[in-house]
């Protein structure tokens, strides 16, 4: 990696993020190129002379709401640039299409990202990114990817020379871009899988493991920075390590994560049912440090309607799962997200859907409501629901959802729970129990003798209240006073 420069006025860049915890590590990846790159970064648009924009390409709304978060920074009067996976997905298209856009950056461009928003401020034009699919620059078998020179946001290591002298946040390649106590690790990026719904593994690529000495070395870093809860990140977790040789990789570095100095709290998400090993639910259920959680990726509980979606599962058999998990930490906390109006959907397959919600108590429930998106195998499928049947579903299971979880939170009343604090100011002071993960799935507030607390302090509290998804808690104990 080149050295900073030094001949130009430090430029200013925005980098604001939109999108999953995935685009998130991209983005402080990114960050810390471009501070190598002699540009100051900042999340603060204004007054900035690059806004960049790393953008989500999942489904129509978070699309939208990329290209409306581009269109407004363009209003600043700053030059804009486009990343992520929009940018990825589209490229070209996105660029014809949006001429407000000074630069549409594929993630190829992510290595020497500096330099190309160098250009974007002396006003160059930039070969927008030509899209492609990403799977077919990876080799079919998982063994043989580590060798690849594809371009994988979220897994740059350190500069091949010598790290001596270098800041710290470029020994792995990574710039916090908020505070606090929590923060996401990438562990894996792409997805082997074909689910007939997403289009992501187009876009973002097949499966590729991180190694865990490069995941150990930068949550030792993030804590250093004052992080305490880690959340592993990756479009499929469950798969780690498939393709390092190792089928209890995922395990082992989880407990490693665990002893981490300074870390008190690691937490998985995106889980696939299908994968979840006996020895997987286990360590997560059981090991100290580590959250007993589970972000399952349930989708539907209809047999049926699953084959179609290419995903494996029942309502009974999802249910056993859960079982499962409660037999070995009863108190842990459990989440998904189902699509409603699928292709061929009947009104069985939504009463399945229904009774598997009813009896599976879980703390977090996503409901999305089914589009076609181009590429996808359930675009081309017949038996496409009427689109206000789908909005009639839609809103049926967002309340059902809503009225579930607020049921399954004030079950939590009487509980001992562990809570990371995340705020104290003057609304009061606020964290998340184990079964919360940060920005989803609500939160708890600490009442009591609460003088003293600050952010990343872990309290043992007694769940007194709940107010929808939101606990309340009286304090207990301080850990380590």
């Amino acid at each position: 990696m080149s050295e900073a420069p030094t001949s130009l006025p430090k430029r200013r860049v925005a980098v604001l993020t939109l999108g999953c915890a995935r685009n998130e590590v991209d983005s402080e990846e990114l960050a810390a190129r471009l501070a190598h790159g002699g540009w100051e970064v900042t999340d603060d648009g204004e007054a900035a002379d690059v806004v960049m924009v790393n953008t989500c390409g999942f489904i129509e709304t978070a699309k939208q709401d990329s290209i409306d978060t581009l269109l407004a920074a363009a209003d600043t009067g700053a030059k804009v640039v486009a990343t992520g996976c929009l940018a990825e997905r589209y490229g070209t298209q996105l660029a014809d299409s949006l001429p407000e856009a000074d630069a549409v950056l594929g993630f190829d461009h992510y290595p020497d990202i500096a330099a190309r928003l160098d250009a974007v401020a002396r006003g160059e034009n930039i070969t927008s990114h030509t899209p492609q699919d990403r799977r077919k620059l990876l080799p079919i078998s998982p063994a043989a990817r580590k060798p690849s020179a594809a371009v994988i946001p979220g897994h740059a290591a350190a500069p091949a020379e010598s790290t001596e002298g270098l800041p710290a946040h470029l020994t792995v390649m990574r710039r916090r871009l908020s505070t606090g106590p929590v923060a996401n690790v990438k562990i894996a990026s792409g997805c082997d899988r074909r689910c007939a719904f997403c289009a992501i593994p187009t876009f973002r690529g097949a499966f590729v493991s991180r190694p865990p000495e490069e995941i150990i070395a930068e949550v030792r870093w993030l804590a250093t920075q004052g992080v305490r809860e880690i959340t592993l990140v990756s479009e499929n977790t469950t798969s780690y390590g498939k393709d390092l040789s190792d089928p209890s990789a995922l395990e082992r570095l989880t407990r490693e994560l665990a002893a981490v100095d300074g870390i008190v709290r690691v937490r998985l998400s995106y889980l696939q049912p299908a994968e979840l090993r006996p020895a997987l639910i286990e360590t997560i259920a059981t090991t100290p440090g580590v959250a007993p959680y589970f972000d399952l990726s349930f989708q539907h509980s209809s047999r049926d309607l699953l084959r179609r979606m290419r995903r494996f599962g029942s309502t009974e058999g999802f249910l056993d799962l859960l079982d499962t998990v409660r037999g070995l930490a009863p108190q842990a906390g459990a989440r998904t997200n189902v699509i409603v109006g699928f292709p061929g959907e009947t009104e069985t397959d939504v009463a399945e859907l229904e009774r598997f919600l009813t009896h599976a108590r879980l703390d977090a429930i996503g409901v999305f409501a089914y589009s076609d998106e181009e590429g996808t195998e359930g675009a081309e499928l017949d038996g496409h629901v009427d689109p206000d049947v789908i909005t009639a579903r839609y809103e049926h299971f967002s309340s059902l959802a809503d009225e579930l979880c607020d049921q399954r939170a004030a079950e939590r009343i009487g509980e001992t729970v562990t809570v990371l604090i995340d705020t104290v100011d003057d609304d009061g002071v606020d964290g998340r129990a184990a079964h919360q993960a940060p920005e989803v799935d609500g939160s708890t507030a600490v009442i009591g003798d609460v003088d003293g607390l600050t952010p990343g302090d872990l309290v043992t509290a007694t769940v007194v209240d709940s107010n929808g998804v939101d606990l309340v808690a009286e304090l207990v104990s301080v850990e380590g006073r």
